[in-house]
């Protein structure tokens, strides 16, 4: 019989300690580990709280650099997109780009939207903005192009009593395979709640290059899909394919200035080993 200060004793206690810690870390959900074991850094504030350092604007209809009717701006530490200078839209579509490029990370951002749609937006711009992802340089967008050629993580509000998910998936010239196809509509739906008025929503995107990319609501994922890609009928996207390889890997991030008060709280990236 073993005493309690036999070392054997203390041999069998290391090894029952070790083997729990083990079977605790194998009951972790990988969708849970997923971002801590495999970043290769810290997470990157991509807003400092203070200005625009290190964003682009570009609007429709203008040249890359012009900050159209002072859209983007920062109002109490905020990322604000604000038409509190404009009289009425006209097909401005604006976004704002970050400096440098990514391909595989997580970006996790807060947004709500707030006020008022201003006049002229369209029906579907109402709480509408979104995280454009893999997408081109804004020089290299045309002076009348709407959309930067992107994979579109869809921000949506609720308009307070219907269902109207967030997190969705919008393709303006690209595609992506899903459930196995090569799946081609412009906007389809994530399976989100709906989140009504100006509360604070956080939207997280795990993107693998050219592989995988899955979105999060409030830490539930909404959707997945793989292979993101070029349209090869899209004019846009046409002067930006090399040869015949249609897949994304890597690309610009912005957000969007779609004719409704948006504000951004924190956007920040977190780099991924390949």
């Amino acid at each position: 019989m073993l005493n309690r200060f036999s070392p054997l004793r203390h041999v069998f206690i290391l090894g029952f300690l070790l083997c729990s810690a083990i079977f605790a870390g194998a009951l972790v959900p990988a969708e849970e580990n997923s971002a801590a074991s495999d970043s290769s850094g810290e997470w990157i504030t991509l807003f400092n709280g203070k200005n625009l350092d290190g964003w682009t604007p570009k609007f429709t209809g203008y040249e890359t650099g012009v900050n159209y009717n002072n859209t983007f701006r920062v109002e109490d530490g905020l990322l604000t997109v604000s038409y509190s200078e404009w009289d009425e839209f006209n097909g401005e579509f604006g976004h704002l780009f970050y400096k440098d490029s990514f391909s595989n990370y997580r970006i996790r951002a807060e947004y709500r939207f707030i006020g008022e749609q201003v006049k002229g937006g369209e029906g579907w711009a109402i709480r509408n903005n979104g995280l454009m992802l893999h997408g081109q340089q804004p020089e290299t967008m045309a002076r009348d192009q709407e959309f930067p050629v992107s994979i579109e993580v869809q921000l949506l509000g609720g308009n307070g009593k219907d269902a109207r998910s967030t997190a969705n998936l919008c393709t303006p010239g690209t595609n992506v395979i899903m459930a196995g196809e090569l799946f081609t509509p412009h906007c389809t739906n994530s399976n989100s709640k709906t989140y009504h008025g100006d509360q604070w929503v956080t939207v997280e995107v795990e993107v693998r290059g050219s592989q995988i990319i899955k979105h999060y609501v409030n830490g539930e994922l909404v959707m997945d899909y793989t292979d993101p890609q070029y349209d090869k009928r899209d004019v846009t996207a046409q002067p930006l394919i090399k040869g015949n390889d249609l897949l994304i890997d890597r690309g610009t991030i912005s957000i969007q200035a779609e004719s409704h008060p948006t504000q951004f709280r924190k956007i920040e990236v977190l780099p991924l080993d390949d």
